[in-house]
């Protein structure tokens, strides 16, 4: 029976993996970027300027194409930046401009512009918050902030800062969040509090329960190298759910948040993959490589250790 039911646990990530068409970049003779599948029928046609340093017959990767540039002919949308369409070759969304270029996946969404309002989408391209501010931050500890009658102003070190407007605070449905009064189970957003967003079954219970077992440990890792001495109640790392199993995605997503409740990792560090039955745990390298969460954690505690080798007088000691 056991056996059994390992086979069928296995059947959604099987099948993910043998539907899962192999697409490739390919380029024009005027340079310009499309994608093909792995018979040389065009998916997209070679329409965009990209400015990432993409090569000829590069693999598409992820559930999405990501054209990282504009494409011929168009005017530049404010606050847009790239174009995404799926595997099959419709166009889904452009994704917010940040940090000279695409916004990054934050607790599972990214923020993307049409008619120059920003909203959010999934991995899959899904809208989850329709476009409707003028700006919102991306997602920490399940809460974005957001303005609307709000620009974009130039400071005095030649940055941008968002000014004017008015601002509220939404949770992850997109819903406008009222602060409630300062409790142990609050989260602190721009000073005022609203209540804790993560609700779990008992099966995500137990899968968080793994990270907690860790916590000491990991919390050692992560705070040897902060500069500044922590209390040992501050010297702790928060672990939610921020991703469930979903079409192209037989995952859960835990991120890993710090003292302050801020998420630890902008871009992959201290985020974790828990497959669906809940067996096999990876943590997330650059360009998602999925790593095995033992070989992760002893390279990691190696890193830790050598820091504290080459700064003896760090603040925060790495304790077994």
């Amino acid at each position: 029976m056991k056996k059994l039911l390992l086979f069928i646990s296995l059947v959604p990530i099987l099948s993910f993996s043998q539907q899962k068409e192999i697409l490739k970049y390919f380029k024009s003779k005027d340079s310009l970027v499309g994608v093909k599948n792995q018979d040389g029928k065009i998916i997209v046609p070679a329409q965009f300027k990209i400015f990432s340093d993409l090569q000829d017959g590069e693999p598409v990767k992820g559930e999405t194409i990501f054209f990282d540039g504009d494409r011929k002919g168009d005017q530049r949308e404010k606050n847009a930046w790239g174009f995404v369409y799926d595997r099959k070759g419709n166009f889904l969304y452009r994704p917010f401009f940040y940090d000279n270029g695409a916004d990054y996946f934050s607790e599972g969404v990214r923020r993307f512009v049409k008619n120059g309002k920003v909203g959010f989408v999934d991995r899959n391209g899904t809208v989850i918050i329709e476009a409707g501010h003028d700006f919102v931050s991306p997602f920490n500890y399940g809460y974005a902030v957001f303005c609307d009658g709000c620009d974009w102003e130039k400071t005095e070190d030649e940055h941008k800062a968002i000014v004017g407007g008015k601002w509220g605070v939404m949770n992850g449905k997109g819903e406008t969040a009222e602060p409630v009064e300062k409790s142990v189970n609050t989260i602190e957003v721009e000073g005022q509090h609203f209540p804790d967003p993560f609700l779990y079954s008992e099966k995500e219970k137990n899968i968080l329960q793994f990270f907690e077992k860790l916590n000491k440990k990991l919390s050692n890792i992560y705070y040897v190298n902060v500069y500044h001495k922590l209390s040992e109640n501050e010297k702790r790392l928060f672990f939610e759910i921020v991703e469930r199993p979903k079409a192209n995605f037989p995952y859960y997503q835990i991120n890993t948040y710090d003292y302050r409740k801020v998420e630890a990792g902008m871009m992959y560090d201290f985020k974790f993959l828990v497959s669906e039955d809940g067996k096999n745990i990876f943590a997330l390298g650059e360009d998602d490589e999925k790593i095995p969460f033992e070989k992760w954690l002893k390279n990691e505690y190696v890193e830790a250790e050598n820091y504290q080798r080459e700064h003896p007088d760090n603040a925060n000691k790495l304790n077994n």
